[in-house]
Protein backbone atom coordinates (compact mmCIF):
# COMPACT_ATOMS: atom_id res chain seq x y z
CA UNK A 1 0.00 0.00 0.00
CA UNK A 2 0.89 3.33 -0.78
CA UNK A 3 0.49 4.99 2.83
CA UNK A 4 0.62 9.13 3.59
CA UNK A 5 1.36 9.34 7.69
CA UNK A 6 0.98 12.86 8.94
CA UNK A 7 3.80 13.75 11.14
CA UNK A 8 5.59 10.55 11.63
CA UNK A 9 8.84 11.44 14.02
CA UNK A 10 7.33 11.97 17.05
CA UNK A 11 5.73 9.02 19.64
CA UNK A 12 2.61 7.18 18.03
CA UNK A 13 2.95 8.52 14.23
CA UNK A 14 7.09 7.54 14.65
CA UNK A 15 6.39 3.58 15.59
CA UNK A 16 3.11 3.84 12.47
CA UNK A 17 5.57 4.29 10.34
CA UNK A 18 8.41 1.73 11.37
CA UNK A 19 4.99 -0.93 11.58
CA UNK A 20 4.44 0.28 8.27
CA UNK A 21 7.68 -0.28 6.82
CA UNK A 22 8.00 -3.39 8.07
CA UNK A 23 5.35 -5.07 6.62
CA UNK A 24 6.51 -3.74 3.60
CA UNK A 25 4.39 -0.64 2.78
CA UNK A 26 5.55 2.96 0.73
CA UNK A 27 5.47 5.56 3.24
CA UNK A 28 5.13 9.24 2.64
CA UNK A 29 5.49 11.89 5.11
CA UNK A 30 4.30 15.02 5.50
CA UNK A 31 5.14 17.59 8.10
CA UNK A 32 6.71 20.68 8.66
CA UNK A 33 10.42 19.14 8.76
CA UNK A 34 10.92 20.72 11.99
CA UNK A 35 10.74 18.19 14.40
CA UNK A 36 13.26 14.87 14.11
CA UNK A 37 13.95 15.44 10.47
CA UNK A 38 16.98 13.30 10.23
CA UNK A 39 14.58 10.36 10.87
CA UNK A 40 13.79 7.93 7.85
CA UNK A 41 16.34 9.01 5.67
CA UNK A 42 15.18 6.52 2.90
CA UNK A 43 11.09 8.04 2.54
CA UNK A 44 9.23 10.41 0.46
CA UNK A 45 8.80 14.09 2.35
CA UNK A 46 6.44 16.50 1.76
CA UNK A 47 6.70 19.78 3.79
CA UNK A 48 3.91 21.88 5.21
CA UNK A 49 2.31 23.23 7.55
CA UNK A 50 -0.92 22.28 8.53
CA UNK A 51 -1.40 25.05 11.09
CA UNK A 52 -0.88 27.65 8.66
CA UNK A 53 -3.26 25.33 5.81
CA UNK A 54 -0.31 24.56 4.01
CA UNK A 55 -0.64 21.74 1.93
CA UNK A 56 0.65 22.56 -2.08
CA UNK A 57 2.82 19.91 -1.56
CA UNK A 58 -0.65 17.32 -1.48
CA UNK A 59 -1.62 18.74 -4.63
CA UNK A 60 -2.55 16.06 -7.21
CA UNK A 61 -1.55 12.96 -5.18
CA UNK A 62 -3.79 10.30 -3.86
CA UNK A 63 -2.65 7.45 -2.18
CA UNK A 64 -4.03 4.45 -0.44
CA UNK A 65 -4.58 5.70 2.99
CA UNK A 66 -3.50 8.29 5.40
CA UNK A 67 -3.07 8.04 8.77
CA UNK A 68 -3.34 11.06 10.76
CA UNK A 69 -1.88 11.56 14.76
CA UNK A 70 -1.99 14.99 14.80
CA UNK A 71 -5.33 16.50 13.92
CA UNK A 72 -6.66 18.32 17.00
CA UNK A 73 -8.82 21.09 15.46
CA UNK A 74 -12.06 20.14 12.86
CA UNK A 75 -10.41 22.64 10.57
CA UNK A 76 -7.17 20.40 10.61
CA UNK A 77 -8.73 17.27 9.27
CA UNK A 78 -11.25 19.27 6.63
CA UNK A 79 -8.57 20.74 5.13
CA UNK A 80 -6.19 17.64 4.84
CA UNK A 81 -9.11 15.50 3.50
CA UNK A 82 -9.48 18.40 1.05
CA UNK A 83 -6.19 18.52 -0.40
CA UNK A 84 -5.21 15.22 -0.81
CA UNK A 85 -7.17 11.63 -1.98
CA UNK A 86 -7.16 8.49 -0.48
CA UNK A 87 -9.11 5.56 -0.37
CA UNK A 88 -9.19 5.12 3.50
CA UNK A 89 -8.59 7.40 6.18
CA UNK A 90 -7.18 7.00 9.95
CA UNK A 91 -7.84 9.39 12.34
CA UNK A 92 -6.13 9.51 15.64
CA UNK A 93 -8.53 10.53 18.22
CA UNK A 94 -8.75 9.95 22.00
CA UNK A 95 -10.58 8.48 24.73
CA UNK A 96 -11.01 11.99 26.25
CA UNK A 97 -14.16 12.14 23.72
CA UNK A 98 -16.74 10.64 26.48
CA UNK A 99 -18.50 13.22 28.39
CA UNK A 100 -18.09 11.40 32.16
CA UNK A 101 -15.31 9.87 32.81
CA UNK A 102 -16.62 8.80 36.34
CA UNK A 103 -18.27 5.80 34.37
CA UNK A 104 -16.14 2.29 34.42
CA UNK A 105 -16.90 0.19 31.25
CA UNK A 106 -17.76 2.59 28.56
CA UNK A 107 -17.78 1.07 25.01
CA UNK A 108 -17.92 3.36 21.65
CA UNK A 109 -21.45 4.09 22.16
CA UNK A 110 -20.93 6.05 24.96
CA UNK A 111 -21.92 9.98 25.22
CA UNK A 112 -19.66 12.05 23.67
CA UNK A 113 -18.77 15.54 24.99
CA UNK A 114 -20.16 18.47 23.16
CA UNK A 115 -18.12 22.28 23.48
CA UNK A 116 -19.75 25.47 24.90
CA UNK A 117 -18.07 27.46 21.93
CA UNK A 118 -17.72 24.76 18.56
CA UNK A 119 -16.03 27.60 16.98
CA UNK A 120 -12.90 27.58 18.97
CA UNK A 121 -9.42 26.17 17.93
CA UNK A 122 -7.38 26.57 21.30
CA UNK A 123 -6.53 23.06 22.20
CA UNK A 124 -6.77 23.45 26.27
CA UNK A 125 -7.35 20.61 28.85
CA UNK A 126 -11.09 21.19 28.99
CA UNK A 127 -11.58 21.87 25.15
CA UNK A 128 -9.18 18.76 24.00
CA UNK A 129 -11.89 16.09 24.08
CA UNK A 130 -14.52 18.28 22.72
CA UNK A 131 -12.30 19.42 19.60
CA UNK A 132 -11.48 15.88 19.33
CA UNK A 133 -15.23 14.91 18.70
CA UNK A 134 -15.55 17.21 16.51
CA UNK A 135 -12.32 15.90 14.48
CA UNK A 136 -14.52 12.69 14.56
CA UNK A 137 -17.72 14.20 12.90
CA UNK A 138 -15.53 16.46 10.52
CA UNK A 139 -13.72 13.39 9.03
CA UNK A 140 -17.04 11.12 8.95
CA UNK A 141 -18.69 14.12 7.09
CA UNK A 142 -15.85 14.51 4.52
CA UNK A 143 -14.80 10.81 3.73
CA UNK A 144 -16.66 7.27 3.42
CA UNK A 145 -14.00 5.35 5.29
CA UNK A 146 -12.73 6.33 8.43
CA UNK A 147 -10.83 4.39 10.94
CA UNK A 148 -11.35 6.35 14.25
CA UNK A 149 -8.99 5.57 16.84
CA UNK A 150 -9.91 6.59 20.36
CA UNK A 151 -6.37 6.48 22.02
CA UNK A 152 -5.87 5.79 25.71
CA UNK A 153 -2.66 6.31 27.38
CA UNK A 154 0.11 5.11 25.28
CA UNK A 155 3.49 3.95 26.62
CA UNK A 156 7.08 3.19 25.15
CA UNK A 157 10.16 3.90 23.73
CA UNK A 158 10.09 7.74 22.47
CA UNK A 159 6.59 9.25 24.66
CA UNK A 160 7.71 13.01 25.06
CA UNK A 161 5.46 12.87 27.83
CA UNK A 162 7.57 10.80 30.55
CA UNK A 163 3.75 10.35 32.28
CA UNK A 164 4.72 6.18 32.33
CA UNK A 165 8.28 6.43 32.18
CA UNK A 166 8.99 8.12 35.37
CA UNK A 167 7.39 4.80 37.47
CA UNK A 168 10.52 2.30 35.97
CA UNK A 169 13.07 4.77 36.06
CA UNK A 170 12.05 6.16 39.68
CA UNK A 171 11.90 2.20 40.41
CA UNK A 172 15.91 1.74 39.42
CA UNK A 173 16.81 4.23 41.68
CA UNK A 174 15.47 2.24 44.52
CA UNK A 175 15.10 3.39 48.59
CA UNK A 176 11.56 4.56 49.74
CA UNK A 177 9.17 5.85 47.29
CA UNK A 178 5.81 7.87 47.01
CA UNK A 179 3.59 5.21 45.19
CA UNK A 180 -0.19 6.95 44.28
CA UNK A 181 -3.19 5.23 45.98
CA UNK A 182 -3.13 2.29 46.81
CA UNK A 183 -1.06 -0.98 45.15
CA UNK A 184 -4.86 -2.36 43.52
CA UNK A 185 -5.10 0.86 41.54
CA UNK A 186 -5.58 0.22 37.84
CA UNK A 187 -3.85 1.90 34.96
CA UNK A 188 -5.05 0.98 31.39
CA UNK A 189 -2.05 1.45 28.98
CA UNK A 190 -0.95 0.61 25.82
CA UNK A 191 2.30 -0.20 24.70
CA UNK A 192 3.03 2.06 21.62
CA UNK A 193 4.34 -0.56 19.31
CA UNK A 194 0.96 -2.60 19.96
CA UNK A 195 -1.26 0.14 18.66
CA UNK A 196 0.75 1.06 16.35
CA UNK A 197 0.84 -2.73 14.74
CA UNK A 198 -2.91 -2.23 15.02
CA UNK A 199 -3.93 0.26 13.10
CA UNK A 200 -1.25 -0.71 10.43
CA UNK A 201 -3.57 -4.01 10.18
CA UNK A 202 -6.58 -2.16 10.08
CA UNK A 203 -5.49 -0.21 7.66
CA UNK A 204 -4.16 -2.98 5.38
CA UNK A 205 -7.71 -4.42 5.96
CA UNK A 206 -9.90 -1.07 5.67
CA UNK A 207 -11.28 -1.49 8.73
CA UNK A 208 -13.73 1.63 9.76
CA UNK A 209 -15.98 2.86 12.37
CA UNK A 210 -14.40 3.78 16.45
CA UNK A 211 -12.54 1.89 18.51
CA UNK A 212 -11.10 2.31 21.96
CA UNK A 213 -7.74 1.33 21.65
CA UNK A 214 -6.01 1.05 25.27
CA UNK A 215 -4.83 -2.03 27.70
CA UNK A 216 -6.62 -3.64 29.69
CA UNK A 217 -6.48 -2.30 33.17
CA UNK A 218 -3.40 -3.53 35.41
CA UNK A 219 -3.22 -2.64 38.81
CA UNK A 220 -0.10 -0.44 39.24
CA UNK A 221 0.96 -2.30 42.60
CA UNK A 222 1.94 -5.25 39.88
CA UNK A 223 3.37 -2.67 37.39
CA UNK A 224 6.12 -1.39 40.16
CA UNK A 225 6.71 -4.99 41.51
CA UNK A 226 7.31 -6.17 37.64
CA UNK A 227 9.95 -2.97 37.22
CA UNK A 228 11.39 -3.79 41.02
CA UNK A 229 12.50 -6.96 39.44
CA UNK A 230 13.26 -6.00 36.44
CA UNK A 231 15.70 -3.07 37.65
CA UNK A 232 16.73 -5.40 41.09
CA UNK A 233 16.26 -2.49 43.06
CA UNK A 234 15.38 -2.35 46.88
CA UNK A 235 12.54 0.45 45.91
CA UNK A 236 10.10 0.47 49.13
CA UNK A 237 6.65 1.59 48.41
CA UNK A 238 5.17 4.44 50.59
CA UNK A 239 1.34 4.30 49.44
CA UNK A 240 -0.47 7.79 49.81
CA UNK A 241 -3.92 8.60 49.03
CA UNK A 242 -5.88 11.89 47.93
CA UNK A 243 -6.23 13.11 51.14
CA UNK A 244 -2.56 13.33 51.88
CA UNK A 245 -1.76 14.29 48.81
CA UNK A 246 -4.12 17.27 48.95
CA UNK A 247 -2.79 18.29 52.17
CA UNK A 248 1.46 18.12 51.85
CA UNK A 249 0.83 19.72 48.16
CA UNK A 250 1.55 16.73 46.02
CA UNK A 251 -0.01 16.48 42.58
CA UNK A 252 -2.30 13.52 41.15
CA UNK A 253 -0.95 13.27 37.17
CA UNK A 254 1.98 15.94 37.68
CA UNK A 255 3.87 14.65 40.41
CA UNK A 256 2.28 11.30 40.81
CA UNK A 257 1.82 10.43 36.86
CA UNK A 258 -1.52 8.56 35.38
CA UNK A 259 -2.75 8.48 39.01
CA UNK A 260 -6.23 10.68 38.97
CA UNK A 261 -8.30 9.96 42.32
CA UNK A 262 -11.87 10.10 43.01
CA UNK A 263 -15.49 9.23 41.91
CA UNK A 264 -15.23 11.78 39.25
CA UNK A 265 -12.39 10.12 37.21
CA UNK A 266 -13.33 6.45 38.43
CA UNK A 267 -13.88 5.20 34.99
CA UNK A 268 -10.99 6.92 33.46
CA UNK A 269 -8.46 3.60 33.27
CA UNK A 270 -11.47 1.26 32.89
CA UNK A 271 -12.87 2.22 29.00
CA UNK A 272 -13.91 -0.94 27.32
CA UNK A 273 -11.95 -2.58 24.43
CA UNK A 274 -13.69 -5.30 23.46
CA UNK A 275 -14.11 -4.34 20.05
CA UNK A 276 -10.65 -3.78 19.62
CA UNK A 277 -9.58 -6.89 20.84
CA UNK A 278 -12.42 -8.98 18.49
CA UNK A 279 -10.60 -6.59 15.09
CA UNK A 280 -7.27 -8.22 16.52
CA UNK A 281 -5.41 -6.02 19.37
CA UNK A 282 -2.79 -8.03 21.34
CA UNK A 283 -0.94 -6.69 24.08
CA UNK A 284 2.28 -7.83 25.37
CA UNK A 285 3.27 -8.39 28.79
CA UNK A 286 4.01 -5.46 31.06
CA UNK A 287 7.46 -6.69 31.57
CA UNK A 288 8.63 -6.52 27.89
CA UNK A 289 7.43 -2.72 27.69
CA UNK A 290 9.20 -1.59 31.22
CA UNK A 291 12.48 -3.57 29.71
CA UNK A 292 12.34 -1.73 26.41
CA UNK A 293 11.19 1.40 27.70
CA UNK A 294 14.16 1.50 30.32
CA UNK A 295 17.16 0.48 27.24
CA UNK A 296 15.69 3.26 25.60
CA UNK A 297 15.41 5.44 28.16
CA UNK A 298 19.25 4.27 28.74
CA UNK A 299 20.20 5.87 25.77
CA UNK A 300 18.80 9.39 26.95
CA UNK A 301 22.05 12.17 27.67
CA UNK A 302 23.02 11.40 31.42
CA UNK A 303 21.96 15.11 32.20
CA UNK A 304 18.17 14.48 30.72
CA UNK A 305 15.71 15.60 33.42
CA UNK A 306 12.04 13.58 33.41
CA UNK A 307 9.63 15.62 32.43
CA UNK A 308 7.08 14.80 35.21
CA UNK A 309 7.18 12.98 38.41
CA UNK A 310 8.54 14.03 41.70
CA UNK A 311 12.43 15.58 42.13
CA UNK A 312 14.41 13.83 44.09
CA UNK A 313 14.65 16.42 47.14
CA UNK A 314 10.73 17.21 47.17
CA UNK A 315 10.01 13.89 47.08
CA UNK A 316 12.82 13.17 50.54
CA UNK A 317 10.88 15.98 51.62
CA UNK A 318 7.62 14.49 51.37
CA UNK A 319 8.34 11.48 52.76
CA UNK A 320 9.46 12.72 55.97
CA UNK A 321 5.67 13.54 56.14
CA UNK A 322 4.49 9.85 55.36
CA UNK A 323 4.22 6.47 56.96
Amino acid sequence: MNILVIGGTVFLGRHIVEAALAQGHTVTLFNRGKTNPHLFPQLEKLIGDRQAGDYAALAGRRWDAIIDPSAYIPRAVRELLTAASCDHYTLISSISVYADSGIQGQDEGAAVLTLADPTTEEVTGETYGGLKVLCEQTAAAHHAHVLTVRSGLIVGAHDPTDRFTYWPVRVGQGGRMLAPGAADYALQLIDVRDQAAWIVRCVEQQVTGAFNVTGRPTPIGDILETAKTITQSDAQFVWVDGDWCAENDVAPWQDLPLWIPGDAYAGFHHYNVDKAAAAGLTWRPIADTITHLLAWHESRPADYELKTGLRPDAEAAHLKNAL
